[in-house]
């Protein structure tokens, strides 16, 4: 069950990196996910600036440890993503594009919602309409 319970974390925390990266986008269909998305994406900046402890990663190592395993060498993205999905000299360029990622989805919620604001056919944000 343990195992099961671990698997499920690693799941969850690889989600929440998804979403943190792709959030955003959700948003143009459902504009007030935004502010859902904000947070993630201002809890996954801080985790990596200030380096905080992630509330997933502490989970996933506790988990680690009542199997035996001891935590994460080295964190959760040092241990599946760096130097594993993504090779090490890749990842400033990563970094700074899932900054972009964001900017650019916000960018587009932004429009939306300006779209949306000024056109009165558009029924209170709820579809998108394209065209």
């Amino acid at each position: 069950m343990l195992w099961l319970l671990t698997v499920l974390v690693t799941v969850a925390h690889f989600v929440a990196l998804a979403y943190i990266g792709l959030g955003g986008f959700l948003a143009w269909i459902w504009p007030r996910s935004v502010y859902v998305h904000v947070l993630f994406a201002a809890w996954g900046i801080a985790v990596n600036v200030f380096s905080l402890a992630c509330p997933l990663t502490v989970a996933e190592d506790f988990l680690r440890e009542q199997r035996g395993l001891g935590p994460l060498p080295g964190g959760f993205n040092e241990y599946y993503i760096y130097g594993t999905l993504i090779p090490h000299s890749m990842l400033p360029f990563v970094a700074v594009g899932a900054l972009l990622l964001v900017a650019v989805s916000y960018v587009g919620v932004y429009v939306l919602w300006r779209q949306r604001a000024g056109d009165p056919r558009s029924g209170h944000g709820h579809s998108l309409r394209l065209g």
